[in-house]
C-alpha cells in the first residue's frame, strides 16, 4: 500500500488555492490577491486517468502573526516533505524569483520525494518565454500552467500520476487485517482513546513500524479479532510544529485515512463538529471508507433530558445528506463505552465486506423501480434493466439502463435509501453508477 498524497507548497500569493480548486474541482477556497487570506483547511480528492489521490493546499495554514510568517511556512514545507508522496512547488510567473522561492527551493532539493516545479499564472506567450528564468531554482523540468483557466494542468496531472505510479508500496505485514484510523483535531483525545483500549485489554500482539519513521500502528485484539489501530496522534514530539500543529495534525490524519478501512472521527463534546472534522468526514466519504463518529469527553458535558439526542441531530444535520452512520458518546479518560465503540467499529467494518448477490439485488430493487420509475426528463424515459454490486473495496453498485445521463440525482438518492432500508450499510458510503445498456 502506498500513500497518494500530493501537497501544494510555495510562498503566499502564487495561486496555490486556485490550483487546489482546479485539481479537486472545488470552488470552496477563498481566493484573494492578499497573502495569507485563506484560513480554511484545504484537502480534497482529485482523480486523473483512473487514479485517485488526495491534494493538500498548505496555503490555508499560514498564521496571522506577521513576525512568525516566514518561519511558519518553512515549517509547513518540512511537514509536507515528511508526510506527502509528491510535492508541487508553485511559483508566480508574473513576479521575479522571490527570496522565499529560493529558500523553498533550497529546502525541497534536499528531499528524496518527487518535487514538480509549477510556474503558475502563465497566461500568454511572453510569460511562457519568461518562465524559463525559474530554471535558476535548480529543477530539471518546469510545468507552465494557468490555474485560473486550466491551461497546462492536464500535462501537470499526467506528471503527478506518473510519479505516483512510481511509488514503491510499503511492506505491510498486516495488509490482511482491518485498519482503523482514529482521526480528529489536536487534543480531542486520540491518544487517550488508544491508550485506554490498550491499557485495559493488554492484548497487543506487536508494535510494527508504520509508514513513517515516527508512526507506530498497533495490532490489537478486539473480541477475538485482530485489527490495526492506525495512529494519528504522533508518537514523538515534533520539534518543528509549534504554530503549525493543526497542519501537522491534518497531514497525519489524511495519511492515516488513506491507509485505513474504517475512519473514526473523534470529536470533543464541548466543541462539537467543526470545519476540520467535517473536511475529514467528507474525505473519508469520498474515498468510500467506513465512518464512525465518537463524541469524546462526554463526561464533561452538563446534560439535560434531550442533550444526547440534540447533539446527535446537530452532527447529522452537518453531514446531510449522508446520515446513515453510528454516533457514540464516550469518555476515553473514564473508559466509558470505549469497548462498545470498538464493537460498533468492527460492525461497520463487517458491513463494508458484505457482498450481495445480483439475483437478490434484482429481486428486491426491480419491483421498487417498476412501482416508482425514474422521472422523465426532456421527454426521455429511463428504463433500468438490472443492478449488480461491483467487485471493489468500496461499496459500489452498477445499474444498467438505456439513458444513464438522464437519471436525476434525487432518484439516485432514492435508490440508495432503498438499499439502506433492506441491507445493513450503516456507516458505509454507497456509490451508484448508471451504465448504458440498450
Amino acid at each position: 500500500m502506498e500513500n497518494r498524497i500530493v501537497a501544494i507548497v510555495g510562498r503566499p500569493n502564487v495561486g496555490k488555492s486556485t490550483l487546489f480548486n482546479r485539481l479537486t474541482g472545488r470552488r470552496k477556497a477563498i481566493v484573494d490577491d492578499h497573502s495569507g487570506v485563506t484560513r480554511d483547511r484545504h484537502y480534497g480528492v482529485s482523480d486523473w486517468n483512473g487514479m485517485e489521490f488526495t491534494v493538500i493546499d498548505t496555503g490555508g495554514f499560514v498564521p496571522d502573526s506577521t513576525d512568525i510568517f516566514e518561519k511558519a511556512i518553512r515549517e509547513q514545507v518540512h511537514i509536507a516533505m515528511e508526510e506527502a508522496s509528491v510535492l508541487l512547488f508553485v511559483v508566480d510567473a508574473i513576479s521575479e524569483i522571490h527570496p522565499l522561492d529560493q529558500e523553498f527551493a533550497n529546502i525541497l532539493r534536499r528531499t528524496k520525494k518527487p518535487v514538480i516545479m509549477v510556474v503558475n499564472k502563465v497566461d500568454n506567450d511572453t510569460l511562457r518565454f519568461q518562465s524559463s528564468t525559474f530554471y535558476q531554482l535548480g529543477f530539471d523540468e518546469l510545468f507552465d500552467i494557468s490555474s485560473a483557466s486550466g491551461a497546462g494542468t492536464g500535462e501537470l496531472l499526467d506528471k503527478v500520476v506518473e510519479e505516483l505510479k512510481e511509488l514503491k508500496p510499503f511492506e505491510d505485514t498486516t495488509s490482511h487485517l482491518p485498519k482503523i484510523a482514529i482521526v480528529g483535531r489536536p487534543n480531542v483525545g486520540k491518544s487517550s482513546f488508544i491508550n485506554a483500549l490498550i491499557g485495559e485489554e493488554r492484548n497487543i500482539v506487536t508494535d510494527i513500524a508504520g509508514t513513517t519513521r515516527d508512526s507506530i500502528d498497533t495490532v490489537y485484539n478486539a473480541y477475538g479479532k485482530e485489527l490495526v489501530l492506525v495512529d494519528t496522534a504522533g508518537i514523538r514530539k515534533k520539534s518543528k510544529v509549534h504554530e503549525n500543529i493543526e497542519f501537522y495534525s491534518v497531514m497525519r490524519s489524511v495519511k492515516a485515512l488513506e491507509n485505513s478501512d474504517v475512519v473514526v472521527i473523534l470529536l470533543d463534546a464541548e466543541l462539537g463538529m467543526e470545519s476540520q472534522d467535517l473536511n475529514l468526514f467528507w474525505l473519508a466519504h469520498r474515498q468510500g471508507k467506513g465512518i464512525v463518529v465518537l463524541v469524546n469527553k462526554w463526561d464533561l458535558v452538563e446534560k439535560q433530558t434531550n442533550t444526547h439526542r440534540d447533539v446527535e441531530d446537530f452532527i447529522r444535520e452537518k453531514t446531510a445528506p449522508f446520515v446513515d452512520y453510528p454516533i457514540m458518546f464516550i469518555s476515553a479518560l473514564n473508559k466509558q463505552r470505549i469497548f462498545q465503540a470498538m464493537e460498533t467499529i468492527m460492525k461497520v467494518h463487517d458491513n463494508m465486506t458484505v457482498k450481495i448477490s445480483t439475483n437478490k439485488l434484482n429481486n428486491y430493487l426491480l419491483p421498487i423501480i417498476e412501482t416508482t420509475p425514474p422521472p422523465s426528463r426532456k421527454g426521455k424515459f429511463v428504463r433500468i434493466k438490472y443492478i449488480t454490486q461491483l467487485p471493489t473495496k468500496k461499496v459500489c453498485f452498477a445499474l444498467f439502463c438505456n439513458l444513464p445521463q438522464y437519471v436525476a440525482e434525487s432518484y439516485t438518492r432514492f435508490l440508495e435509501n432503498q438499499l439502506r432500508e433492506e441491507f445493513d450499510f450503516n456507516g458505509i458510503p454507497i456509490t451508484l453508477f448508471f451504465r448504458k445498456k440498450s
